[in-house]
């Protein structure tokens, strides 16, 4: 592996994390298309779906953790949420995981590109404000919320993206969750969707140790960062921005799939 290499996933890492860490998703929303696209750019090899998928499963794991550590004393942390969509995602992350194995490279570009589609159509649903309410005054349909983390956890965990990017629109629009309590508590349940996400891919050998070991190191760096830049801005600029950045790749992922 030479520096270049080694520089642009780096870079790739230390971008997406602080990303993640800024609009509190996991990060694999953007590292996904930037580790299949950036390296070939370059001149150096391209990855497979599935070297992506793990990779970004295991990163994801630590860049959850980071941005977890960042906010442990915001107050914004939601323990009902956590154990309520934790377990579930937690679940659905192992059997989506391990599935992936069974699929093919397109397939698993094909699942990324739905899920991102989804998303991005689920930021530009118009929602009430409900920012003025306090963590104590959240209320929320638990078995709904059960329902939906594990349904995201199969498709996440076959990508390798612990499911943040579409947990923050879900907290959102369909449990009314006000935005900078969904922002830290799609962290922590994104952090335990990571677990089995990188379990089932740690087992059926999708993972590759040393790029994945780069992009940790910038994301232990880069994620409480940006966690620290999302505390000082306005909600609505982050909504929109994470509205934007899903639409855009959602689309280029599409556009490659079908062209």
């Amino acid at each position: 592996m030479d520096l270049t290499f080694i520089i642009v996933l780096f870079l790739v890492g230390f971008i997406g994390s602080f990303l993640s860490g800024m609009l509190g998703v996991g990060g694999s929303i953007i590292k996904y298309p930037m580790l299949l696209y950036i390296p070939p750019l370059f001149g150096l090899a391209a990855f497979t779906a599935h070297e992506v998928s793990g990779i970004s499963a295991v990163q994801v794991l630590f860049a959850s953790i980071a941005g977890i550590w960042a906010y442990r004393k915001g107050g914004y942390l939601n323990k009902k949420l956590i154990i309520y969509m934790g377990g579930a995602i937690l679940i659905g992350s192992l059997i989506g995981s391990y599935g992936s194995s069974f699929l093919s490279e397109q397939a698993v570009n094909v699942a990324y590109g739905i899920l991102a589609m989804i998303a991005a159509v689920m930021m530009f649903v118009p929602k009430k404000q409900v920012d003025e309410r306090s963590l104590n005054e959240v209320t929320f349909h638990k078995p709904l919320a059960a329902i939906l983390a594990f349904i995201v956890g199969i498709g996440s965990g076959i990508v390798g993206a612990a499911g943040g990017f579409l947990l923050v629109p879900i907290m959102l629009t369909v449990l009314h969750i006000p935005t900078r309590i969904t922002i830290a508590t799609s962290l922590a349940v994104t952090f335990i969707s990571s677990i089995g996400g990188s379990v089932g891919k740690l087992v059926t050998g999708q993972v590759d140790y040393l790029p994945a070991l780069i992009m940790i190191i910038a994301s232990i760096l880069a994620a409480p960062l940006g966690a620290k830049a999302g505390k000082k801005m306005n909600t609505s600029v982050l909504q929109i921005f994470l509205a934007l950045l899903i639409a855009g790749t959602a689309v280029k992922v599409w556009f490659d799939i079908l062209i």
